[in-house]
């Protein structure tokens, strides 16, 4: 009963936080079933396991993270279907390829991987937007007025989403921590539309991710079930709280939270191999 209540609470804080920066809570979700699975399930939860599980709950975090923002207009559809192009497929072969990686050099990818996300948006601050005119032009009116204009190119678009599924499938974080410092910096989308629509192309792509997961029987099903209620409510909570918290915040949230966490894979990694 105690180990039930504990996913539910999992799935519910991991999923407001993935819905905040959009990350999709995967980020929280993966190593917490690595570290306590034993103590969870009874035996050891490997990463194949814990990341195939985290993208179960990813479609329903993503989900309700989604229709949240769609209230707010703030997911650029168009965007998010070209991303998916690639984004999905690639979402596939990174989960094809995620039980291949043994324990500690898992964790010691995922760590730096997550540390040089940080120090992208550390270096953000310091970095200016790429001022490039793309080709494909978008423009967002936020609930103050006032209009900022973006754009990319599909080629670019198309080859960001590869990676970003690729990232997707292999670790089960969903890719936002990817996806939204990219879409910002390279492409100058507002902070809070990056955040949807990273949301709108993680629900797909873990469709396809955690299908190939299932079909090589990595999803624990109860763990997944336990997860959703929490998941659901929380990616609602999520987003609606991101609306209220300003471009800044939302990306000193993403900062530290990579740092913290990119640390403590990397320290793992090595002393498992």
């Amino acid at each position: 009963m105690l180990e039930l209540v504990f996913l539910l609470f999992l799935g519910f804080a991991a999923s407001i936080f993935g819905s905040i920066v959009g990350l999709g809570g995967g980020i929280i979700i993966v190593p917490s079933l690595i570290l306590l699975g034993s103590r969870l399930t009874g035996e050891e939860i490997d990463h194949p396991v814990a990341v195939g599980t985290s993208l179960a709950v990813l479609i329903v975090t993503a989900l309700a993270s989604t229709l949240s923002y769609t209230k707010k207009k703030r997911v650029d559809y168009r965007s998010g279907w070209l991303l998916f192009i690639t984004s999905g497929p690639a979402a596939m072969i990174g989960s094809a390829l995620t039980g291949h990686l043994h324990n500690g050099v898992f964790q010691l990818i995922f760590g730096i991987f997550m540390l040089l996300m940080a120090g992208l948006l550390v270096a953000r601050d310091h970095l200016k937007p790429i001022t490039r005119q793309w080709p494909i032009r978008r423009t967002y009116t936020d609930e103050e007025g006032h209009v900022h204009t973006y754009g990319y190119a599909i080629l670019p678009a198309l080859m960001i989403g590869f990676c970003v599924g690729m990232v997707s499938g292999l670790f089960g974080i969903g890719g936002g921590s990817l996806f939204v410092p990219v879409m910002v910096l390279l492409f100058r989308f507002p902070p809070h539309v990056a955040t949807a629509t990273s949301m709108f192309v993680i629900f797909l792509s873990s469709i396809l991710g955690s299908g190939v997961h299932a079909a090589l029987g990595e999803i624990n099903l109860w763990i997944v079930l336990a997860l959703i209620p929490g998941a659901w409510f929380g990616g609602r909570i999520g987003a609606r709280i991101a609306s209220k918290m300003t471009g800044k915040g939302l990306m000193w949230l993403l900062r530290l939270t990579l740092i913290l966490l990119s640390s403590e894979l990397i320290i793992e990694g090595f002393t498992k191999l």
